[in-house]
This record gives structure tokens, sequence and C-alpha cells, in this order.
């Protein structure tokens, strides 16, 4: 099955209406999909909506066209609420498993290691931050190194097509360029458009150390803000 169709299931895996060995198949593709992950949360509270009525007075509020037969709306009921506790488990895993690779986007970026002799590299700090105007997201992950920083970007909800700057600012105000990029019409980490779902992941250096930076900011190649990261 496609990957478009994997993304078209988490509706009806969030309401358990897959098949086992469909489900096996999308646990498999939402360990390794962010998008999927996203999803899986905003449907969170479709679900809870269902289990209320599981609950006396959960449906106060809504009248029913129809009155279902005796006992009906009870076992459906009673079968939704318990696949509810099957899969909150398993769910929460997955889950856990998706926003661990959001974190670990930018640090696999990066690489981790400094080379082989190279004093530094160990101490390793994250940031991240969304900005509320343009809507782009960016996590960057900063290594020490003996040469200054080492730096990775995650750079997701951009659309293109762009062309772009990470830049560092020191706590004297001075700037360095760390890497350039352009973006493509479809742009990058943009959920529901085909062949765009996952984020720009890219790195860089820049001579200023750790404690030198006082904020990480992306840009357009002509002065246009996207988002600001602080240190």
């Amino acid at each position: 099955m496609s990957t478009d169709q994997r993304h078209r299931d988490v509706g009806a895996y969030a309401l358990g209406v897959l098949d086992p060995a469909d489900s096996f198949r999308f646990e498999e593709h939402l360990a390794d999909c962010v998008t999927c992950a996203v999803r899986l949360g905003e449907f969170a509270g479709l679900e809870s909506t269902l289990a209320a009525y599981a609950h006396p007075g959960g449906g106060a509020q809504v009248t029913l066209p129809q009155r279902p037969s005796a006992g009906l709306l009870e076992r459906l009921l009673d079968r939704v609420e318990e696949g509810r506790r099957q899969r909150g488990r398993r769910r929460l895993r997955l889950v856990a498993a998706a926003a661990a690779l959001i974190v670990a986007g930018p640090l696999a970026a990066l690489g981790l290691q400094a080379p082989a002799g190279e004093e530094g590299g160990e101490t390793v700090r994250q940031y991240a931050a969304t900005d509320p105007a343009s809507g782009v997201s960016a996590s960057v992950a900063l290594q020490e190194r003996a040469w200054g920083s080492g730096i990775g970007l995650e750079l997701a909800r951009v659309e293109g097509p762009l062309a772009c700057e990470l830049v560092v600012v020191g706590t004297n105000g001075e700037e360095q360029t760390v890497t350039t990029w352009a973006v493509p019409p479809g742009g990058y980490g943009m959920p529901g458009v085909a062949g765009h779902e996952e984020p720009l992941r890219t790195q860089g250096g820049a001579a200023l150390s750790g404690a030198e930076i006082d904020r990480f900011e992306v840009r357009t190649l002509n002065g246009k803000h996207l988002v600001t990261i602080e240190a």
C-alpha cells in the first residue's frame, strides 16, 4: 500500500476500525512518520467524544434522530471503550517514539560525535520555537567543538519557493551565517502536501561557542524573518 494511503489511515486507526493486519502495517509506518503522529494527536479529541458516551450522562447534550434497539447502543459503546483501553498504552508508546524522532532530528543531522582526537563535542544542547506569524517551526541542536559550534537544523511548515539562511546572533550582536538552502514550491514539513511532508534537515557551523550565542534566526536571503530560536 502507498505512503499516501497510510497517511489516510490515521482516522481509521484512531477509531479502531482497521483490521489487525492494516493496524500493524500502519503502526510500522507511524514509527517513522512525524506527520501521522501529529494527525493522530489531532484525532484524540474525537475518540474522547465517542468514549464519553460510555459514561452516564455523557451524551446528554445530543439528540439521536432515532432511538436504537434496546441494548444496541450500550454494546457499541462498550466496544469503543474496550478498544480505547486496549489501544491506549500502545498509542502512547508510538506517539512517544514519533516525538523522539522529532527531537532527535537535528541531532541526527548534526552527527553527535566530534571527529576522533578533537577536544569538545560532548556537550549537546537543543532549542526549538514556532513563529506565531509565519507558522514556521524550527529545532536546533548545538554541539560544542574546539573551533566553535556544530549546528544542526530541522525546519517545518515553511512554504516555497524561497531561498533561506540560518544565522547565529552573538551576545555581542555579531552575526554569522551557518548555512543556506532553497525551499521548493511545495515547501518542507507540510502536512497533507504529497511529497513535501518531511521537514528540512541540514547542518553547518559557526565560529562562536555556545556561550557566545544569543539566538538563532531563520530568514530569507532578502531579509524576511521566518522564526527566531532563543539559545
